[in-house]
């Protein structure tokens, strides 16, 4: 399992900003500052509408210019761009259809009510040098992380 201090495992994973489907790379986000990376069960689960929007609502953006956020979950790049033009989320959504970015950050279910691999809610913030400075891991599925714990990792960065 990661534990702050740790390297965080690099991927590439296919994803949407609500526009393009790309491809993502955590190493290229990393380069201009730290990343905000959430690990989500579902597009248009309620509980997981409730949390990325929140996120989206924080304004982080505009707080912390060099800062990114990326969220992660197991729908396809395509569910992703359409949850994410429904409901406005400006930063991009990454699938990780098989797990295996879920599996290396140790927050993946292998079975969660008949699906699987589907990563547990989870908030990682990551330093430009690639260093975890934050780790949250829910194991209650209807549990959101608290956003002034990360907010005030950003701040001393």
């Amino acid at each position: 399992m990661l534990s702050e201090g740790d390297a965080a495992p690099d991927f590439v994973l296919p994803g949407s900003d609500g526009e393009e489907v790309r491809e993502y790379m955590l190493a290229e986000f990393t380069r201009d500052g730290p990343v905000v990376l959430a690990f989500y069960m579902f597009d248009f689960h309620p509980t997981c509408t409730e949390e990325l929007c929140t996120l989206q609502d924080l304004g982080w953006f505009t707080l912390y210019p060099d800062a990114t956020v990326l969220a992660v979950g197991t729908d396809s790049a395509f569910s992703h761009q359409a949850f994410a033009r429904e409901h406005g989320i400006e930063f991009p959504l990454l699938s990780d259809g098989t797990g295996a970015v879920s599996e290396r950050y140790g927050v993946c279910y292998e079975e969660f009510q008949g699906h699987r691999f589907v990563p547990k809610r989870s908030v990682f913030v990551v330093d430009a040098d690639t260093k975890v400075r934050y780790r949250w891991v829910a194991d209650d599925p209807g549990a959101l992380p608290d956003w002034d714990d990360v907010q005030s990792v950003l701040d001393g960065l």
